[in-house]
């Protein structure tokens, strides 16, 4: 005999889950059960044991049958029964030793670099805790019933609506709600439009900038996706050496890692490649709305909506722990997307998505916007003045906008000084780690410095550190 029984929380406020099994019937299994549930420390001293009658009804047997094991438990010092209190398991009875659990200790902190100068973090202390618990409990409340459902891969349609306005007034893009869809981010983005194989939306060869980031260049190639690097000069890419590829991803706005907008030239002559080819340019807004000392730079989609992939994410304007993203599409793509996507939304929760739409519509996306464009601008000015200060002989690219600077060394010092800036416990990259493993001439020897993601406390320190590793004029 084998029974289940899981109590009604209503009676007893508590769910309470039994195995019935073996010989001598009800009273003995039900005993046998009760027992080895405190033996084991699943009933924990002091917890309350549903009425014999609720517990006679939910079993299907009769009262006197529970009645009798618990008497008998109580006999055997398991359980106690008091007039007003009800049946609970005993102050004394103890699990068995080898199934006390014992305290897990809390995972050791890995000791990270002292000093960071990692490119592409925003600055976590910043993140805008009360207006977005405002903005998230706004969402909640208004929010229909139906949001808690399962989610249209699409995205939220208060999202698709709020990202239509704000990307139009702030980045120049031309779209509407049913050609935006919601992702994770831009790797999410890229997964989705490449696939795994040939299932993808699109397909390569790829052009990409011969300078980027190489966790996209790797799940490009994970889903057999050849790349093409594309040179890079202080104009941008070189966008006139694209022949055969069906399409191009571009960092437009600010090329990552060198810094630098793409020439308005070559903005229009990859828009012409485009409708030449009947190819599609895949436009990654990287810090898109960090920018200093420069007039801003319009998206490229706005220069042809059919012919761009729009992408974007909060990850550095608010936070990568949230995992938000968008695809503004061209019309043909949003149907294959949709598809490769699944039925239901699977990646970015809902809630989240409900609450970024607050967070823009109430005016509260700009405000930190705005504020974390300071910020930056005076954490870039404290770096290009220690520079000056201390190591004059060193040019500072690639600061007009974004999250990080890049620090031209001289030639073949790029290696030692990365090793000596990890010895004195500084982390930051070198240019080499960005470079395509089939990229052409290089563009010199660097260093990619972030001034975002240290705290605002160690930031003197850290620049006091990185001056100490930089090679000598």
């Amino acid at each position: 005999m084998t029974e289940s029984w899981v109590n009604s929380a209503e009676r007893i406020g508590a769910d309470l889950h039994l195995e019935l099994s073996g010989p001598g019937g009800r009273r003995a299994a039900l005993t046998r059960a009760l027992r080895e549930a405190v033996r084991g420390g699943r009933l924990a001293p002091g917890t309350r044991l549903p009425p014999y009658r609720s517990l006679a009804a939910d079993l299907g047997v009769a009262r006197n049958t529970v009645a009798d094991a618990y008497a008998e438990l109580v006999a055997e010092g398991w359980l106690t029964a008091r007039q007003g209190s009800g049946t609970r398991v005993a102050d004394r009875a103890e699990p068995l030793r080898h199934a006390v659990r014992t305290p897990v200790k809390a995972p050791s902190r890995v000791r990270g670099p002292r000093h960071d100068l990692r490119q592409g973090a925003p600055d976590a202390s910043a993140f805008p805790r009360a207006a977005w618990s405002a903005a998230y409990r706004r969402a909640l409340q208004a929010a229909p019933s139906e949001a808690f459902g399962p989610g249209d891969p699409a995205g939220r349609r208060e999202l698709r609506e709020a990202l239509t306005e704000y990307l139009a007034r702030a980045r120049g893009v031309r779209t509407e709600p049913d050609r935006i869809v919601v992702c994770s981010g831009v790797a999410h983005a890229l997964r989705l439009l490449f696939g795994q194989g040939a299932g993808g939306v699109l397909s390569g060869p790829l052009g990409v900038e011969a300078y980027g980031l190489d966790f996209h260049r790797g799940l490009l190639t994970t889903a057999g996706v050849r790349t093409v690097p594309l040179p890079l000069d202080e104009h941008g890419a070189r966008v006139d050496v694209l022949a055969r590829e069906r399409a191009v991803l571009l960092t437009p706005a600010h090329q990552f890692p060198t810094g630098g907008p793409l020439h308005p030239e070559r903005r229009s002559a990859v828009i012409g490649w485009a409708r030449a080819r009947g190819a599609v340019v895949l436009e990654d807004d990287y810090d898109g709305e960090f920018r200093y000392d420069r007039r801003p730079v319009g998206a490229l989609q706005g220069l042809d909506p059919e012919r761009v992939v729009h992408l974007g994410s909060v990850s550095k304007s608010l936070s990568p722990a949230l995992r938000l993203g968008w695809m503004v599409l061209p019309e043909r793509y949003v149907e294959p997307v949709l598809a490769a996507k699944g039925e239901r939304e699977a990646w970015a929760s809902v809630l989240d998505q409900l609450a970024l739409a607050e967070f823009i519509v109430s005016g509260a996306y700009d405000r930190h916007v705005r504020r974390m464009r300071q910020r930056y601008r005076r954490r870039r000015d404290r770096l290009v003045a220690a520079l000056a200060a201390h190591a004059p002989h060193v040019e500072v690219t690639g600061i007009a906008a974004g999250l990080h600077a890049v620090l031209r060394l001289p030639p073949g010092t790029e290696g030692s000084t990365v090793k000596a800036a990890a010895w004195q416990g500084v982390a930051l990259d070198g240019l080499a780690a960005f470079r395509h493993p089939e990229a052409g001439a290089r563009v010199g020897d660097g260093l990619v410095v972030g001034y975002a993601a240290a705290a605002e406390h160690a930031y003197g320190a850290a620049l006091e550190a990185l001056c100490g590793v930089l090679p000598p004029g």
